[in-house]
């Protein structure tokens, strides 16, 4: 069927588990760690980091590791994190088609734009690490807007950012808490990417606009919904 909307002329992006597997990192940088530390439970480590107590990247997750078990924390809780950070980074590689997809897009002359959870220091660390920085016309975080997904303020900041209005935007994501349901709110259009979602139990989820498994399946959506753009 035909879509009847106004056509879209910009295009914004998640990062963390869209355009990369940050858990992914997240989870061989805790296999680190624990393996400096003298222990072989990476995915116990991680577990800290998923029960909200400190927050989803904070490096207390790693005090309260060693703590449980009795680790001394002077002086090795400092390399630990150091640890972290760098073998989280080095982890991070994009998903499968995503350059070649961002930079099609960009031949298309899309404004395009991030808009992420993570603070400023870590979001250009991994777009560099990645080499997709130079996709994006503005990247949206968390210390700019003072408030995370899903309150609407950094999508409103985003589109602000590159002019664009919400009916003639669209958003690719993998949470559709955070994500795909903030977005509808705003009359942006959705894609929910699948592929990256590490925390719903089912992935079933079908309240986007569209659903994609892989990014390239970007360029058909935009195709269909950019009959006017120029």
């Amino acid at each position: 069927m035909m879509d009847q909307k106004p056509p879209v002329k910009a295009i914004l992006f998640d990062m963390d588990n869209t355009l990369f597997d940050l858990v992914g990192a997240q989870i061989a940088a805790c296999d680190c760690v624990v393996r400096h530390l003298g222990h072989d439970d990476g995915d116990e480590l991680f577990s800290c980091f998923l029960t909200g107590s400190h927050g989803f990247e904070s490096t207390e997750n790693i005090r309260q590791y060693m703590q449980e078990r009795r680790i001394p924390t002077n002086g090795m809780y400092d390399e630990a994190c150091r640890i972290y950070a760098t073998e989280k980074l080095r982890h991070i590689t994009p998903y499968p088609g995503v350059t070649k997809t961002l930079q099609a897009i960009r031949e298309k002359g899309f404004p395009t734009g991030i808009v992420t959870d993570a603070e400023k220091a870590d979001a250009t660390l991994r777009l560099g690490r990645c080499g997709l920085s130079r996709f994006f016309d503005c990247m949206i975080t968390f210390d700019m807007v003072g408030v995370k997904k899903p309150a609407p303020d950094p999508f409103l900041t985003a589109l602000g950012t590159i002019s664009a209005r919400p009916e003639h935007t669209l958003f690719i994501g993998d949470s559709p808490r955070r994500d795909i349901e903030p977005c509808k709110k705003l009359g942006i259009r959705t894609v929910y990417a699948r592929y990256g979602d590490r925390f719903s139990k089912t992935r079933d989820y079908t309240g986007a606009d569209f659903v994609i498994d892989r990014m390239d399946e970007i360029l058909r959506i935009v195709e269909g919904l950019t009959v006017s753009h120029s």
